[in-house]
This record gives structure tokens, C-alpha cells and sequence, in this order.
């Protein structure tokens, strides 16, 4: 082998063992990927069932104290409630997600007054429910929303002075705000506050007693998205 044979081929060598050394540096100092790393924005499309709790207080209102001799025209009403709820996501734009939900609370909320003698006028609500559409800001870990539809409400009323007792359900509409907040990749925390108007029903007692529910509630749930 000639003497620049041997120079060429220890250029050669001297180049290669450089690059691979290069490459390894490249390899070496490329950020691995975070395991566990989730993604959980902007994830709101697709059905979703949940369950909330919260406090609800309310206004009860008879239109019939003149007959019955209570003593207010309306009394106040409140307790726990607890349920579940079900419904659909669908973005409308990139940036606004429009649902549908439906949902039923068993609930404790109650209510007294008392006739003009010491006996009761009670009014206990058994459950909740609404049928409700909803419009929301996708901010990708959160989503801000308006939500507005019909309501129901089931209730019994006693006349402990008569001893009469009555249930019926009340048909109205609701409206409120609330937010979701991504916990996970398909699951998220649900806080909501709403106005109900019940409307009026006429519960057959002594005679025809007709009430109205108003009420206002604060709920926290858990939305598990599929």
C-alpha cells in the first residue's frame, strides 16, 4: 500500500468514526416522551353519563290563603338533592360545543307554615328532573357553558289541619351556567348553578290548593365521557 493509499483511508476512518459519534450525540440528546402524559383538552364530542349532588332552596306559593287562613302567602323550602344525568356533546365550530342533556335528583327539599291554628301546612319535593340544551366554549381543559330547558318536579303536600295529603308534578323550565373541567382523559368535574320555575299545581286537599315551586340550586358532579 502506497503512502497516500494509507492517508485516504485513514481520512476515510476519521470521517466515519466523526458522524457516527455525531449521530449518537443526536440520539443521546433528543428528549424522550413523558410516560403516563395525558391529553385532556379539547376532548368534550360524544355521549357522557354522570352523578352530582348539591343544595337547592326555594320559594313555595299558595294562591289560596285566604280559604285555608295560613299564615304567609308563601313559605320557604330547601335540602339536599342527589342524581344522575345523561347527554351528548357535539361541536358546532372549532371553538363552540353544543349538547343535550337529561337529568332526575331525589332530593329532601321541604317546606312549612303553619293555619292560624297550631297544625302544619307541609310541602316535601321527592325529585327533580330536566330535560335541557346546552352551549359551550371549548377552552380545551375547561369548558364554560349556558344551559337552558324544561323541568320537572314531583311534591307532596299534607294538610295536617284537614288531614288531607296530595302528590303532584309540577312542569316548568330551568336556566343556569356551569363549568367542566377536564380530570382525565375521559373524565371530567361538572359545577353548575340554576333557576327553576317550576310553575303552579293544583293539589286536590280539602279543597283545591294550588302551589307553585320556585327554586334555586348549586351542584358539583363527575361527567365520565364515551
Amino acid at each position: 500500500m502506497t503512502r497516500i493509499s494509507a492517508l485516504l483511508l485513514a481520512g476515510v476512518a476519521a470521517i466515519a468514526v466523526s458522524s457516527a459519534a455525531h449521530a449518537a450525540d443526536l440520539i443521546i440528546n433528543e428528549p424522550a416522551p413523558m410516560v403516563g402524559m395525558v391529553e385532556t383538552g379539547g376532548n368534550w364530542d360524544g355521549a357522557f353519563v354522570g352523578v352530582f349532588a348539591g343544595t337547592a332552596w326555594g320559594t313555595v306559593t299558595s294562591s289560596d290563603t285566604d280559604y285555608y287562613d295560613l299564615t304567609e302567602d308563601d313559605f320557604d323550602a330547601s335540602g339536599w338533592l342527589a342524581g344522575v344525568d345523561a347527554g351528548v356533546n357535539f361541536h358546532m365550530t372549532d371553538g363552540i360545543v353544543a349538547g343535550i342533556v337529561g337529568d332526575i335528583a331525589w332530593t329532601n327539599i321541604s317546606g312549612s307554615t303553619e293555619y292560624d291554628v297550631p297544625d302544619d301546612f307541609d310541602y316535601n319535593v321527592n325529585w327533580t328532573g330536566s330535560l335541557r340544551g346546552r352551549l359551550g366554549i371549548d377552552a380545551g381543559t375547561f369548558m364554560p357553558y349556558v344551559t337552558a330547558g324544561l323541568a320537572f318536579a314531583n311534591a307532596t303536600a299534607t294538610d295536617e289541619y284537614y288531614d288531607y295529603e296530595d302528590t303532584q308534578t309540577h312542569v316548568g323550565w330551568t336556566a343556569g351556567v356551569g363549568v367542566e373541567i377536564a380530570a382525565s382523559e375521559n373524565m371530567s368535574i361538572d359545577l353548575q348553578y340554576r333557576y327553576n320555575d317550576f310553575g303552579s299545581a293544583d293539589y286536590d286537599l280539602y279543597d283545591t290548593a294550588s302551589l307553585s315551586l320556585t327554586s334555586q340550586q348549586v351542584t358539583a358532579g363527575l361527567h365520565f365521557r364515551f
